[in-house]
């Protein structure tokens, strides 16, 4: 078993919890919220909730922002090794950091672009259909999210100078 450092692992724990907290209390309320709309509002009553469409494409854009950063310290983010298995460690090793600081700076520009427009949603007029809620709040909760991204990634590559392996956060009895 590998040392895994405190930053890190303060890391994996804060992670953990708010995917589990929030984006569970989020998937309760969207798996709620469209039974009880379809099921008994629309279908039994025939009086649908006026603006659920609005409430459960916003609580997806929450489940996506949650899960950014998670499913990158979990692995599960997919990675193309093709040429991995004829290169030589050494290279291998740098052209992976070489590409996830190109990733980081990638991640770096998003969020400030996702901030900015946090910044000019409502100036814009940009709100849902029909209850009018402003996108400000979500854009701000996507840049935290791709920011933290970009952290993770630069966590990854502290771990490959390091020790020339990313540790990943470990799910239950994950045994990998």
């Amino acid at each position: 078993m590998s040392y895994e450092p405190a930053l890190i692992a303060a890391l994996d724990r804060a992670l953990t919890w708010i995917a589990q907290l929030c984006g569970g209390a989020t998937l309760i309320f969207m798996t709620g919220f469209s039974v009880w709309n379809v099921l008994i509002m629309r279908k039994v009553l025939n009086a649908p909730i006026t603006g659920a469409e609005d409430l459960l494409i916003l609580s997806l854009v929450v489940i996506v922002a949650l899960s950014i950063p998670f499913g990158a310290r979990a692995g599960a983010h997919i990675e193309i090794e093709v040429l991995e298995a004829r290169m030589s460690t050494a290279f291998a090793k740098w052209s992976m950091i070489v590409v996830k600081l190109l990733g980081v700076a990638l991640l770096f520009f998003m969020a400030w672009r996702l901030w900015h427009a946090g910044g000019t949603a409502s100036k814009f007029g940009e709100t849902t259909q029909q209850l009018l809620i402003s996108y400000e709040p979500f854009y701000y909760l996507l840049a935290a999210s791709v920011a933290i991204y970009a952290v993770v990634i630069l966590l990854d590559i502290w771990q490959l100078l390091r020790s020339g392996e990313v540790v990943k956060l470990k799910l239950g009895n994950d045994p990998l």
